[in-house]
């Protein structure tokens, strides 16, 4: 199978690419999942002789960002490492000093669009179409969970959270889920970074994000603790749970039995 990253440098190596390689689907997986947690690693601790990065864009080979994580990977006897490795991913991006530029074309669907709020600015193209599906498989999104409500705020986040439905780029961008809306996302992030990050201090560049952030990472960081609780000792000991997942994977539709 082809390896799930790309990673390489550009801009005189100050800003660092991450493309997710496996379209169309770019599934989030346990493979994905570690090489992402090892690109992100980089931009922490740059090697010796590389410059700091000021930015990073996260990107995506195919007309889709990513269709979400891996169904297989979330069924009740295997959910407990994939969904605890995610999970630490996305706190050290929030964690990074460096600002991390999303740009996504077509779907942007659960775990890819938890992968997405993650990071930010998020450039969306025009055909970009973003959403947390999962309670239609019976289960709900732990990471958006925590993470969008800080983005778009409670109420529009329970709303996507409990409908389940998709937005597309004109409605993400009415609700800041997006910064921008672009025929060419990548070319729209390349131009943020050249024009406002690529002529500044790398570590002033930390500094003030981490300001800009405030305690938005220990809020996080509790909730998710959490919220993963819940999933894995609570969600997934309901029959309903194993009833959607396991619906989606042999294509039928989903018997709900309410417990």
């Amino acid at each position: 199978m082809a390896a799930p990253l790309r990673v390489w440098r550009e801009r005189d190596g100050r800003l660092l690419r991450v493309r997710l390689s496996r379209p169309k689907a770019n599934i989030v997986d346990a493979e994905m999942i570690a090489a992402l947690d090892a690109a992100f690693a980089e931009a922490a601790r740059p090697a010796p002789g590389q410059p700091a990065p000021r930015g990073v864009l996260l990107d995506h080979e195919g007309p889709h960002f990513s269709f979400g994580a891996s169904v297989e990977e979330h069924l009740p006897d295997r959910c407990a490492g994939m969904l605890r490795g995610f999970h630490a991913l996305l706190l050290r991006m929030l964690e990074l000093p460096v600002p991390i530029l999303v740009a996504v074309r077509g779907q942007c669907l659960g775990g890819g669009l938890e992968l997405a709020s993650a990071g930010g600015p998020i450039f969306a193209g025009r055909d970009a179409r973003l959403g947390q599906p999962e309670i239609v498989l019976g289960v709900f999104a732990p990471a958006a969970s925590c993470l969008l409500p800080e983005r778009i705020g409670p109420a529009a986040a329970e709303e996507l959270l409990l409908s389940g439905r998709g937005l597309d780029a004109a409605e993400a961008l009415r609700l800041g889920l997006v910064a921008a809306v672009a025929d060419d996302p990548e070319a729209a992030a390349l131009g943020w970074f050249d024009e406002h990050l690529s002529k500044k201090s790398a570590s002033s560049l930390g500094l003030a994000l981490r300001a800009a952030r405030g305690d938005l990472l220990d809020r996080v960081r509790t909730k998710l603790a959490a919220v993963e609780a819940l999933y894995l000792t609570r969600l997934m000991s309901t029959r309903d749970a194993s009833e959607g997942l396991a619906a989606f994977l042999e294509k039928r539709p989903a018997r709900w039995e309410d417990r």
